[in-house]
């Protein structure tokens, strides 16, 4: 789901004002482009767009370490929160909204989301860029043709199709939220938002079965 909401992200920042607004290795480029061109004003921009990512990052990371030691449950509730805010911001005043402070919004929740799926997962999964997920889908493709014991094959299967999964709803967030930019600009993030509330929705309903069902075990 974050993946999906990263993709339809993507491909609004790219239509509607042009910038990468998931990662920031290609303002590092552009950056050194405006740089070498002795077009200050414009790399200082990408400067500033790297920092609302870091930004972002800083804030969940935070939140996430200061809520684990009030209520660890629901520690990575306001991140997802804070991104759903922004994007809802972004999708009913983006049109009002100077390019490159959407630009800094949609960088900064994205710096959030990053920052939080890392920290749930460990680091092994990013969902707001694809270039680490592809280096590692390639990398356990490659395993398979030697780990021979089932209990490893089992164990690299369920991650590759993690990665293969995570890709795929990358891609179909990118083709949706261009159908959906063309229909109704900037308000395709509300369809964004809307996957963010259904993730957050689902994991509590999720953790609620399951302590219950504990309870109910117990008694």
């Amino acid at each position: 789901m974050l993946s999906f909401v990263a993709g339809m992200v993507n491909i609004t920042g790219v239509l509607s004002i042009n910038t990468l607004t998931t990662n920031v290795t290609g303002h590092f480029a552009f950056f050194a482009e405006e740089f070498v061109q002795q077009d200050y004003s414009m790399a200082l921009t990408y400067i500033v767009y790297i920092l609302f990512f870091l930004f972002g990052a800083f804030v969940c990371g935070f939140f996430v370490e200061m809520m684990l030691r009030i209520k660890p449950r629901i520690s990575h509730a306001f991140p997802m929160l804070l991104e759903m805010c922004i994007l809802i911001a972004a999708a009913l005043g983006g049109a009002f909204i100077d390019d490159q402070w959407l630009a800094c919004m949609l960088l900064f929740s994205m710096g959030l989301q990053n920052a939080l799926v890392t920290k749930v997962s460990n680091a092994t999964v990013r969902t707001t860029h694809l270039t680490g997920l592809f280096t590692d889908l390639g990398i356990e493709i490659s395993q398979l043709f030697f780990y021979k014991d089932n209990a490893e094959r089992h164990k690299l299967s369920k991650s590759v199709y993690l990665r293969l999964a995570i890709i795929l709803f990358f891609f179909l967030g990118c083709v949706l939220g261009g159908f959906l930019y063309k229909q109704v600009a900037f308000k395709s993030l509300l369809f964004a938002a809307a996957a963010l509330l259904i993730a957050l929705l689902y994991d509590n309903l999720r953790y609620g079965f399951h302590y219950y069902r504990r309870k109910l075990r117990s008694l």
